[in-house]
């Protein structure tokens, strides 16, 4: 109905129309308001349009009445400058990199393009494309001391970080946005081949260890016998 149409025209941009004000913000009850502007100045819309220079020149005040005040005169004069921009800023995502789908494919030392998902006391989680978040530890946000982590980043940022360290079995993933700081860690396919230290039932199955070549062994009768050295030296007083 008309209610709904009121609510929603503003929002509706109508390319190649009979009025180039449909393709703009301007709300078709406020084109009588236009037309003043435009009969005051004595130019037609085609020559308003896009002229930055006379419509900040023009003072707002002039053209308020009992409907429309300065800031809504303002935000009209506003949109004739520019026609049909788009309010939103910038959108811009993150480029993740090519053959990187998953943990395993991460190898320390590679710089990566990511977006920070969230933000904690401790540092900041940043999805690089691998479907699991990476953790950028507060030390590692800056070369500089960060008290909060919030002063350096913020969910939806964009930044670029180092791969430190990848744990497979427990599915961490250490980030550094420090790209100059040296690496240390171990390689995402080191750890899948890790292997877990021999259990005891391990090596009772193997039996006690056989004697190396080299190795020393003593008879039983060289084995040194405390009792018998005593009873040696008290024999010999």
């Amino acid at each position: 109905g008309d209610k709904t149409f009121e609510q929603a025209a503003g929002f509706l941009r109508i390319l190649n129309g009979d009025n180039p004000l449909d393709r703009s913000a301007v709300h078709p009850e406020a084109y009588p308001l236009v037309k003043r502007i435009l009969a005051a100045s004595g130019r037609g819309l085609h020559e308003v349009l896009g002229n930055a220079a006379f419509l900040k020149a023009l003072e707002p005040a002039r053209f308020t009445d009992e409907r429309f005040g300065v800031p809504t005169v303002r935000d009209i004069l506003a949109e004739l400058e520019k026609p049909g921009r788009d309010p939103r800023p910038e959108f811009k995502t993150a480029v993740f990199k090519d053959g990187v789908e998953k943990p395993a494919d991460l190898q320390p030392g590679v710089v990566l393009e990511g977006v920070v998902t969230n933000v904690a006391n401790f540092g900041a989680f940043v999805d690089i494309g691998v479907h699991q978040d990476g953790l950028v530890h507060i030390s590692a946000l800056a070369d500089r001391f960060v008290k909060d982590p919030r002063e350096v980043v913020k969910a939806g940022q964009v930044v670029k970080v180092k791969v430190l360290e990848v744990d497979l079995k427990r599915q961490r993933i250490a980030l550094t946005m420090r790209l100059s700081e040296p690496v240390t860690g171990t390689p995402a396919r080191k750890a899948e081949n890790t292997q877990r230290p021999a259990s005891r039932q391990d090596r009772e199955k193997r039996g006690p260890r056989q004697p190396l070549p080299g190795d020393r062994q003593q008879s039983p009768e060289a084995r040194p016998n405390a009792f018998a050295e005593a009873f040696a030296r008290a024999r010999q007083k």
